[in-house]
């Protein structure tokens, strides 16, 4: 008997972060995060001088959370058609990323050789490039298929 309460509990916790979400005001808090992320890192590239590096991962990290913010708040009129259509969203997004993974680091180099002669060494992409283009797919996504409902 043991084991199954074991089981069970699994269960439910397993429920409960499939079926997380934040609050609906929580979109419009992520939309505000970001937009200021945004602003703030053109103003850190055009009107700020100096070592600002720390400045841009700050940026860049509060970007991410705005948008994540967004991407895991409630709609306003959350039905399990739109449960499914955030699913399909953020089953999209996955494949995306992991395409775009696969794919830009090869188109990058291409580009880079044919543009400069000497040549640009292969590099992978950054936590920061992936994670924005998977979670702006999944947003994009997500928008349109709510949309065409």
């Amino acid at each position: 008997m043991k084991k199954q309460n074991y089981i069970e509990c699994e269960r439910k916790g397993f429920e409960r972060l499939i079926n997380f979400r934040l609050p609906a005001y929580f979109y419009k808090v992520g939309l505000l995060i970001a937009g200021l992320s945004i602003a703030a890192m053109f103003f850190r590239a055009f009107a700020m001088e100096g070592d600002t590096e720390w400045l841009k991962l700050v940026f860049q990290k509060t970007l991410l959370i705005g948008m994540l913010f967004m991407s895991v708040a409630r709609d306003e009129d959350e039905d399990e058609m739109l449960v499914k259509l955030r699913m399909q969203s953020y089953t999209y997004a996955f494949v995306a990323g992991v395409i775009y993974a696969l794919v830009m680091p090869f188109v990058e180099y291409g580009v880079s050789n044919v543009l400069k002669p000497e040549g640009e060494a292969f590099h992978d992409l950054g936590d920061f490039q992936l994670l924005l283009f998977i979670l702006m797919v999944q947003l994009l996504c997500f928008h349109t298929l709510k949309r065409m409902r």
